[in-house]
């Protein structure tokens, strides 16, 4: 029925138990060991992201800022170009130049001498010259 295990047997026994403890201590310390290093790993990984997301966040925002700019001057450049003339109004200005053919308009000076030959020829008459 039940079996008494002798003295020699219970050393046995009791050195079995304490070496299968100390395996078992040994495979926790290495887990426990492995462990620490994949969290200090995480840890320094996590440290990286963070500093590459602020990075890249810093990146995005330098972006938002250029379209920005581009955008504005984007605007701006089409207000500009409102401004200039179309073909069809250079093409009325172009009609009007040539029908007034500003080529044979008189100077300033030709005015004037004009003026003073109308003179000259107004005290001949009055003179009896002519």
């Amino acid at each position: 029925m039940a079996e008494r295990i002798s003295f020699g047997q219970e050393t046995d026994l009791t050195t079995d138990i304490v070496s299968r403890i100390r395996v078992i201590e040994g495979k926790y310390n290495l887990l426990r060991d492995r462990v620490l290093v994949i969290n200090q790993n995480m840890v320094e990984e996590y440290k990286k992201m963070i500093y590459e997301i602020k990075a890249l966040n810093s990146d995005i925002k330098d972006v938002r800022d250029d379209i920005f700019k581009i955008k504005e001057t984007l605007k701006h450049l089409v207000k500009e170009l409102d401004l200039f003339a179309r073909k069809e109004d250079v093409k009325v200005l172009e009609k009007y130049i040539n029908l007034w053919n500003p080529i044979k308009f008189t100077t300033e000076q030709d005015v004037l001498n004009i003026i003073k030959d109308h003179k000259h020829d107004k005290e001949e008459v009055k003179h009896g010259r002519k």
